[in-house]
């Protein structure tokens, strides 16, 4: 699982998904995320601007990320 560090309170699925290099631009990320292609802590998420927190687990393409506060 690939942990993504983040210095603020939540980061938005988009925005982690472009970070963790799962999607190339906000644009690619909005339509995986719009097919049904994405999943948070295990369930098909549609919303790209849903804010996620440490703990959260997102999956796409066989590839695993959280997010996690920075030291």
């Amino acid at each position: 699982m690939e942990t993504i560090t983040i210095t603020t309170e939540f980061i938005r699925l988009q925005d982690l998904m472009k970070l963790a290099n799962l999607a190339s631009s906000g644009g690619e990320a909005k339509m995986l995320i719009q097919d049904g292609q994405v999943t948070v802590n295990g369930e098909i998420c549609l919303q790209r601007g849903k804010k996620l927190r440490p703990g959260d687990v997102v999956c796409f393409d066989g590839r695993t990320c959280t997010a996690a506060y920075a030291s």
